[in-house]
């Protein structure tokens, strides 16, 4: 069994700053990609920023230069230090983790943690 938490959302005005974190727990051999997505009610779930095993990092051009996405490898956490945030950011963000636990090579996701920015 593989948990996903997410915390650190909330309700920020334009401009503002927030941080998400998502860790991963359970029976986990290994972690390799871990990246950000968000949904916005009626659209689909797009891609915000990947980070891999190594470091690298890649983001979505909407997002680049104001989130910056990093890992704990010890804590098994990802955050997402979101900056200069825009009403069009407003979404729930997911984590995705692709990790070897039981299953080789497998995908799991967060339970989702909105963000609300206020013009």
């Amino acid at each position: 069994q593989v948990q996903l938490v997410e915390s650190g959302g909330g309700l920020v005005q334009a401009g503002g700053s927030l941080r998400l974190s998502c860790a991963a727990s359970g029976i986990i051999f290994s972690i390799n990609t871990m990246a950000w997505y968000r949904q916005v009610p009626g659209k689909q779930r797009e891609f915000v920023a990947v980070i891999t095993r190594s470091g690298s990092t890649n983001y979505a051009d909407s997002v680049k230069g104001r989130f910056t996405i990093s890992r704990n490898g010890a804590k098994k956490t990802v955050y997402l230090q979101m900056n200069t945030l825009k009403p069009e950011d407003t979404a729930v963000y997911y984590c995705n983790v692709n990790l070897s636990g039981l299953v080789v090579s497998n995908d799991y996701w967060g339970q989702g943690t909105q963000v609300t920015v206020s013009s």
